[in-house]
């Protein structure tokens, strides 16, 4: 089989791999070159096992997360595999809600415990026997999770050093003036045509 593998390979790929799957995968989609396997939350653990023991995906690249808040299900959980024995690279995917818990993958690739674990900080997916499941890039007592969609730009408070009490202290975020914005580069008021600089006109005249 030659490389990279065109879309009718992949999509032949991608219909051995859910006919061997035994229900774990139930449906996959072939574009730019990537194929991506869809199925449910409840099976991850048998679904990425088959992947890895039976299909050859040695290796967990990345675990993430993606939201969109007009879903019922308003998770994405995505597993990046791939095969270094057989140059081969899959996506699979999991819809996952606010009160559904994934199981976790961490016995199967035991490096997806730090990745689950910010699929956790940054969305709020729980994973089921995950054995340490906390922030990790979020400080202590952080509120929300930071890429949800509703979750506020500004977020919900600041820090700052407070020289009385020799400690770093959280405040609720104060609202901030907005400025108003010109736009201008400092080096674009050089130019003819832009915001005039003092002298400008000595040349004109000139001319």
């Amino acid at each position: 089989m030659s490389w990279p593998l065109s879309t009718q390979e992949l999509e032949l790929l991608a219909a051995e791999i859910i006919g061997g799957s035994g229900g774990a995968i139930g449906s996959a989609d072939v574009a730019f070159g990537e194929i991506t396997l869809v199925g449910e939350a409840a099976q991850v653990r048998e679904a990425l096992t088959y992947l890895r023991d039976v299909r050859g995906f040695q290796q967990l690249i990345d675990v993430c997360g993606a939201d969109y808040p007009e879903r019922e299900l308003r998770f994405e959980v995505v597993y990046h595999l791939l095969s270094l024995t057989k140059n081969q690279r899959v996506r699979f995917k999991v819809a996952a809600g606010e009160e559904t818990v994934v199981p976790s993958a961490v016995d199967i690739y035991p490096n997806a415990n730090w990745y689950e674990r910010e699929a956790f900080d940054m969305y709020g997916v729980f994973f089921d026997g995950h054995p340490d499941l906390r922030r990790i890039l979020t400080d202590y007592g952080f509120h929300g999770h930071p890429l949800r969609k509703d979750f506020p730009m500004t977020g919900y408070v600041e820090v700052r050093y407070d020289d009385e009490l020799k400690r770093v202290v959280y405040e609720p975020v104060s609202s901030v003036e907005w400025r108003n914005w010109d736009f201008l580069s400092p080096w674009e008021g050089m130019e003819r045509g832009f915001a005039p600089l003092p002298g400008d006109e000595k040349s004109e005249s000139k001319a």
